[in-house]
């Protein structure tokens, strides 16, 4: 393992880690124009610390771990964000958000019983689902109204994506990490 790029991987996600109550406290002073740049910032760190762990193959269980928490920290102050800034949305969409919020713990919850942590398995649709989500959450900030059908698009890939990996949770005895998807480990368990 490359040590230098093992740090500098993992110093960009933990600037998504850090910047999580920086962005809570952007959020509750109204500082709306700063939040939605760093939130932005936020977002396209997640699609470079990935990249150059790929690159410099330096991928590790405390990397995997702290990306995963990360990602969802930075997506959980986003809907704290519209929460907050436009809270008729939420509840207007209650039922997708509910199902969502519901697949999300079942699939937490399933792995820390399961693994004793949260999973990080990295997968292709993981990764689709969570460019979409980025794409839609930094649009929710920047343009007046909500795009809908972007909204709906990303709600039904994300129930996908939290079924494919409860599914997951529940067949791979061991935790594991960059996993492509399902299909793959069915296939691995066929031979």
């Amino acid at each position: 393992m490359h040590k230098p790029s093992y740090y500098m991987v993992n110093a960009i996600t933990l600037y998504r880690l850090l910047a999580a109550p920086v962005l809570l406290t952007l959020l509750f002073n109204h500082e709306l124009a700063i939040f939605k740049w760093l939130l932005a910032v936020s977002f396209l760190t997640d699609a470079v610390d990935g990249y150059l762990a790929r690159k410099f193959k330096v991928t590790s269980v405390f990397g995997s771990i702290l990306d995963s928490v990360s990602d969802d920290l930075t997506t959980a102050v986003a809907i704290i964000g519209i929460a907050l800034i436009n809270p008729g949305f939420l509840k207007k969409e209650i039922v997708w958000i509910v199902i969502q919020v519901v697949f999300f713990i079942t699939q937490i919850g399933f792995a820390l019983f399961r693994y004793g942590k949260i999973s990080s398995f990295h997968t292709y649709l993981a990764k689709f689902v969570t460019v979409f989500q980025a794409i839609f959450l930094v649009l929710f900030y920047w343009l007046p109204e909500p795009v809908y059908p972007l909204f709906y698009f990303v709600a039904v890939l994300t129930i996908l994506d939290l079924l494919e990996e409860i599914i997951l949770v529940l067949i791979i005895p061991k935790w594991e990490t960059d996993i492509k998807g399902l299909y793959w480990i069915l296939k691995r368990q066929r031979t």
